[in-house]
């Protein structure tokens, strides 16, 4: 396979591993910070970014190509629509059945790991190959 076609074939990847890797950054900088509720508190928040995410990419990313435009876009607002009401659920689950010990590590890590979402465009740069 070409290695650009390749390169372009696993670049959604990148977004999740991001936010994985913001979530974890944030989790540890919790548990160093804060003990261990803190950290729990951070990998949920991540977590409740990332879940929906891959969602998202998982439903939206079905139908690739211009073979059939209109199933691509259903199922891109589809995604959407999943992705909206996934995050709702997830945070209506966390704040009832286990609410975070440290509220402010949860939002710092949500926010963190969506903030991946404006690196996306840096993320899924091609890159010169060597």
């Amino acid at each position: 396979m070409h290695s650009s076609a390749r390169r372009r074939e696993l670049a959604w990847q990148r977004l999740p591993l991001a936010q994985l890797m913001s979530m974890a950054v944030i989790g540890l900088l919790a548990l160093w910070g804060a003990g261990l509720g803190a950290m729990h508190s951070a990998l949920l928040g991540g977590g409740v970014a990332l879940l929906p995410t891959i969602y998202f990419l998982w439903r939206g990313l079905r139908v690739r190509g211009g073979r059939r435009p209109r199933t691509s876009v259903f199922n891109f607002y589809q995604a959407a629509v999943g992705k909206f009401g996934l995050t709702v659920a997830l945070f209506v689950m966390v704040f009832v059945a286990a609410p975070p010990s440290n509220p402010t590590f949860f939002f710092i890590a949500y926010v963190a790991a969506h903030s991946m979402h404006w690196l996306t465009p840096w993320l899924l740069r091609d890159r010169p190959t060597p």
